[in-house]
């Protein structure tokens, strides 16, 4: 993190990122002289509530992140700025998003944890929207001009005000990856589904916390010791397990206690990450899940999307699979997402990067922190949004096919021709999960 000393002496010259958080309540002009230079500008856990005029200045500005400040409007200029495409602006209270502050090459909104009531319908003219991203508002609806951004790929509406999904969002060509948790739409069918998936209590006084495994933005998970005759633990052998400790606050994907019911209401499968039991008698009242413990020989597939991927996962530039491991992947995540979409459950976030490879191929499934509970009675919402998902596994497929070593072979183009299934524009033509995985077993 630099300083405001070191932008007011001249040390920050010529810089392309500048990050400052030291308390600041008016812009700092200083900033507009780094114009010719400065694309990425994180003025993030400050108390700013406006923006200069000639804020312009900053022609080459790509990225701004103003989080945890006070600006209940997003500033006009913004739109002025013509090179803008990444604009974060979560937990200011906002209440207000005018039309005129949105950039032309808009590419990646941030506007989580907020109080708006509504979105501009000039969003619609925003062809390179491809991340949108407001859970934690006060929304009831979506801008129906928001159908005509067909390269709009990752929509979080989590804990906000839907009754309904809007019927056009599950025709959008490239949507793959939706959470809407936490909304009046699915309360009804989180709650019946915990009803339906008795898990049973873990104590508190029954664990022995370890050292931190891993730390996420819903919760931090730890190795710990189970003393399984304790009281409390019933039918839970394992002398060693993961516990995950819900921070109890809100994402940018939806709030912890939807994503403890999805990773509960999921069940079991050879590629999901196997939860144990709920933590009961925490002396802090912290939500948490006991579940089994990975062979640290798994290892994440792929790191999470950059500023320049902004939807799609980044991979070790060395990384190859053999085609049987992209088969073997293909195949169990496939499975995985047929057993979630016949329970009642969309995953939202099936990426590499939420994925865990082990030996032969063989792959875990984690993060439901964009989970979100789908009404199997309505068949028609139901089987699309499980074709807007099948896209999400489409890109995943295709990622892994790039990474292949050897390019024939009956398997590769089996892998190619589902590939180009899943990705095809038209959903209501995409296979679903059963089909995927019934397909890629007879090779």
């Amino acid at each position: 993190m630099q300083t405001l000393d070191d932008l007011r002496t001249g040390k920050l010259k010529g810089a392309t990122r500048v990050a400052l958080a030291a308390g600041l309540t008016q812009f700092p002009e200083e900033i507009l002289d780094l114009g010719e230079t400065l694309e990425i500008l994180d003025l993030s856990g400050n108390a700013l509530s406006s923006l200069p005029e000639d804020f312009t200045r900053l022609h080459r500005l790509r990225v701004l992140f103003m989080s945890n400040n006070r600006f209940e409007r997003m500033p006009e200029v913004l739109g002025r700025c013509p090179n803008l495409s990444m604009v974060g602006f979560r937990a200011n209270g906002m209440r207000d998003l005018p039309a005129e502050s949105l950039p032309s090459k808009l590419r990646w909104l941030i506007l989580t944890d907020n109080a708006l009531e509504s979105l501009p319908a000039e969003l619609g003219k925003r062809p390179a929207l491809q991340k949108l991203m407001v859970a934690g508002n006060r929304l009831t609806t979506l801008p129906k001009e928001l159908s005509a951004c067909h390269n709009l790929q990752l929509l979080r509406i989590a804990a906000n005000r839907f009754e309904v999904l809007p019927e056009w969002l599950l025709s959008l060509p490239r949507l793959s990856w939706l959470s809407y948790s936490s909304n009046p739409l699915c309360e009804a069918l989180e709650a019946k589904a915990l009803a339906q998936t008795p898990v049973q209590p873990v104590l508190w006084s029954a664990l022995q916390l370890g050292p931190k495994l891993g730390e996420g933005a819903s919760g931090v998970i730890y190795r710990a010791g189970l003393d399984s005759a304790a009281t409390g633990v019933v039918g839970v052998s394992e002398p060693e397990v993961a516990v995950k400790l819900f921070k109890g606050t809100l994402t940018s994907d939806g709030l912890p206690q939807s994503e403890m019911a999805a990773c509960i209401s999921a069940g079991a499968h050879p590629n999901l990450i196997q939860v144990l039991g709920k933590l009961s008698g925490h002396p802090q009242g912290t939500q948490g899940l006991v579940m089994s413990l990975v062979d640290p020989a798994y290892k994440n597939l792929a790191g999470p999307p950059s500023f320049e991927t902004c939807t799609r996962d980044v991979y070790a530039d060395d990384l190859r699979f053999s085609v049987q491991d992209v088969l073997t992947i293909a195949k169990g995540v496939a499975g995985l997402a047929a057993q979630l979409h016949a329970r009642g459950l969309m995953h939202g976030d099936l990426y590499a990067h939420n994925t865990l490879l082990g030996p032969d191929g063989h792959a875990l499934i984690g993060d439901f922190g964009a989970a979100s509970f789908v009404d199997v009675a309505d068949r028609k919402t139901a089987d699309a949004l499980e074709r807007l998902e099948v896209r999400a596994y489409g890109c995943l497929l295709e990622e892994l096919l790039e990474r292949a070593e050897g390019v024939g072979g009956e398997a590769v183009q089996l892998l190619a021709e589902m590939r180009d299934r899943c990705l095809q524009p038209g959903t209501v033509n995409r296979p679903s999960f059963v089909e995927i995985e019934k397909t890629l077993s007879q090779s």
